[in-house]
């Protein structure tokens, strides 16, 4: 019974686009106050609310006693993020991973602007070549692309390019073709 109504949610989040599912995630975590990396049920509804995705709090009320395993009164938003991603095969999720790998040059973990450079050539983006930007500021229109639509920190982590791919791979039946479309597009 859940599952439906997370399956709705799943497609409120997918029709705002590639970013749906990780918007959602900026929202919690924004909300998470104590820094718990945990929602209790009026933080959970008032998220779903501010990011504007309604499902009704008979719904909420389900995905959340879904996600409450333990039944504690509150759930983990990292987990509970990663049911609401479309499921991925293995094949696809390792694409990604290669993909993150290679712009995460310092393999620190977190994609910035120092690791753009030497990897993504600014030099023939048209507002670079008009002069209306500067290298910096071509960089980080491309990282904004994955980081999250409200707090855009120039910071990319592997969760958020994994959350920004999963609205991709949504759209793409094959994994053939998600795959090629990947090592292409990063020259994998």
């Amino acid at each position: 019974m859940g599952t439906d109504a997370l399956q709705e949610l799943r497609q409120q989040c997918l029709i705002k686009g590639a970013s749906g599912i990780k918007g959602l995630g900026r929202t919690f975590r924004i909300m998470d106050d104590d820094g718990s990396k945990s929602l209790d049920f009026q933080e959970f509804q008032k998220g779903l609310e501010n990011y504007g995705v309604s499902v009704g709090k008979e719904k909420a009320q389900q995905i959340f006693a879904m996600m409450d395993k333990d039944g504690s009164g509150s759930i983990n938003f990292d987990e509970f993020l990663e049911k609401l991603r479309p499921p991925m095969s293995n094949a696809r999720k390792q694409v990604i991973n290669q993909a993150f790998q290679k712009l995460d040059k310092t393999g620190d973990g977190v994609v910035t602007i120092e690791d753009l450079q030497g990897v993504y050539n600014s030099k023939h983006h048209p507002k670079y070549k008009s002069g209306e930007w500067t290298e910096e500021q071509v960089f980080r229109s491309f990282l904004d692309s994955f980081d999250s639509p409200y707090e855009k920190d120039g910071k990319v982590t592997l969760e958020e390019f994994i959350n920004y791919y999963s609205g991709v791979s949504a759209s793409i039946d094959s994994d053939e073709y998600f795959i090629t479309m990947m090592k292409n597009a990063w020259k994998l």
